[in-house]
């Protein structure tokens, strides 16, 4: 690989720190400070420049991420992650989809930094117990302690069933049509008897700000059967690697991610705030 190593690498690099914050603009300013500090290196001297750079990202990760975690405890209802507009091609790659999946980075946010940093560097990236401990700054046998919890914590918390994309988007779209002809028993019949909402408004859009359980009463909300009618325009998009919605409520945008679950919805992310609806007009660049 030719020319400089952070130009070459930066799609992985830009991953990882995605996928340890959540957020796509955290993620940027934590490859700018990066870049600062290759930029100062002697790049002749490091014999694994790809090591190098992916140890100096997640270092500057878990800065920020500690940072950041006791902001979010100040954060208006609930948080989410906020979502990408991906190609179908990175859905190709099942485990990088996985882990950038919104339902999958809602988990990450239950763990630790150090947990999350170990869990994103050797289950999604595969990197050895020794260049872990570099980064977080553990020794090897604590990194392999760290990553036995991180992944029992995360199996415990994850979608147990893994649906084909052509199933996932075939549901996507039969929900969106329901919530754009504003057919509550469709609705109903897409959704999981025990579904759960959770939307993220952030205090800058009207958004439920605590989870909403049941499709009756997710129906109920999306339908506008408690305030008066809603208009939708919805798009099938890929966000973080699936097939989902971009929708637009009474001409406000909203991300919708949806977990399949046998052939219902059984988990709808629904993402207002609209700094977190950014990245929704140009693909990023994802590689593991």
């Amino acid at each position: 690989m030719t020319g400089d190593p952070f130009v070459a690498h930066r799609s992985l690099l830009f991953t990882v720190a995605y996928e340890m914050l959540g957020s796509a603009a955290d993620a940027e300013d934590v490859l700018q400070e990066s870049w600062l500090r290759w930029a100062a290196v002697d790049s002749s001297q490091v014999r694994d420049p790809r090591a190098y750079l992916v140890r100096t990202v997640t270092r500057q990760a878990l800065n920020r991420l500690r940072t950041l975690s006791r902001s979010r405890e100040e954060y208006i209802g609930e948080w989410l992650p906020e979502p990408l507009l991906t190609s179908p091609d990175v859905a190709e790659d099942v485990e990088l989809a996985e882990s950038v999946s919104i339902a999958m980075l809602t988990v990450l946010e239950t763990l630790g930094p150090t947990e999350r940093a170990v869990f994103v560097l050797r289950e999604v990236f595969e990197m050895p117990y020794g260049e872990i401990a570099g980064a977080v700054g553990k020794s090897p046998a604590t990194v392999r302690q760290i990553a036995r919890r991180a992944r029992d914590h995360v199996a415990a918390r994850q979608p147990r069933v893994r649906v084909s994309r052509s199933e996932q988007r075939a549901v996507v779209e039969r929900f969106l049509l329901a919530l754009r002809t504003g057919r509550l028993q469709e609705l109903m019949e897409v959704m999981a008897p025990d579904v759960v909402l959770i939307a993220d408004g952030g205090g800058q859009a009207a958004a439920a700000r605590v989870p909403v359980h049941g499709a009756g009463a997710v129906a109920r909300l999306l339908t506008g059967a408690d305030r008066g009618v809603v208009r939708y325009e919805t798009t099938t998009v890929w966000l973080n690697g699936a097939p989902a919605g971009r929708v637009e409520i009474d001409g406000h945008l909203v991300a919708v991610s949806l977990v399949v679950e046998d052939g219902r919805i059984a988990r709808i992310y629904a993402v207002a705030n609209p700094r977190k609806l950014t990245r929704l007009d140009e693909a990023a660049e994802l590689a593991r």
